[in-house]
């Protein structure tokens, strides 16, 4: 899933006005930025299989660092301690370590059974929508990202500026743009390529954080938040 978990943090804006879109998209996508690094240090494995039925290539072999349902809590106790320690916002630090959860309950939706529930990947789960059903797979990512696209653009719109207003239209164009040519495009020629291509998940999340930072863009005042 990618755009789904993108379409969480838009829609999380609703419930933590004060917190940044940067924050809230990296919140969401965390174990997905984190998973490249693991990828090119060889801590975590992906073998590319074009036989494999479905969506995706990718059988996802070992990692328990980032997508195990143990070190995803531990990552949203992280995250939503460390944000609380920096802004003392509380609703805004459960909803980023919510966030992180969110996560993985999504992939459990859509991948085989291959999320691990512990670090030793003895248990493994996982609905397996992109290979038994990716008609329903796609259909519920992107209801998923169109919602949260809503909610967000609902408050964002009437507080930013035309100039950040268009800033956002284009990032949300381009997270459905990933999306289309993840489904359409060819296999990734390699791992290393897999691993490059998802350190750029981290300049979306800087787009987050630059709308943000446009005079008047998304500043509510502490009595509506």
């Amino acid at each position: 899933m990618f755009i789904g978990h993108f379409g969480l943090g838009f829609a999380a804006r609703a419930l933590a006005p004060r917190t940044s879109l940067g924050t809230l998209l990296l919140a969401a996508q965390w174990i997905d930025l984190m998973w490249p690094t693991l990828l090119l240090l060889g801590i975590e494995r992906v073998v590319i299989d074009p036989s494999l039925p479905g969506l995706t290539p990718l059988a996802f072999v070992h990692y328990p660092y980032t997508h195990s349902l143990a070190a995803v809590l531990g990552w949203a106790l992280l995250l939503g301690g460390a944000y609380f320690a920096v802004t003392r916002y509380a609703r805004g630090a459960w909803v980023v370590g919510a966030l992180v959860a969110s996560h993985w309950l999504l992939d459990a939706l859509v991948h085989r059974a291959d999320l691990p529930l512990a670090f030793d990947g003895a248990a493994r789960i996982g609905l397996g929508l992109w290979q038994s059903a990716p008609a329903a797979a796609i259909a519920i990512e992107v209801l998923i990202f169109v919602g949260g696209v809503l909610l967000f653009w609902r408050a964002f719109a009437a507080q930013a500026s035309g100039r950040a207003r268009w800033g956002a239209a284009a990032l949300i164009a381009l997270l459905a743009l990933i999306h289309v040519g993840n489904l359409t495009g060819p296999p990734p020629p390699s791992v290393q390529a897999i691993a490059w291509v998802g350190q750029a998940q981290w300049l979306l999340v800087l787009a987050g954080y630059a709308l943000d930072r446009r005079p008047r863009a998304l500043q509510p005042s502490p009595a509506a938040s």
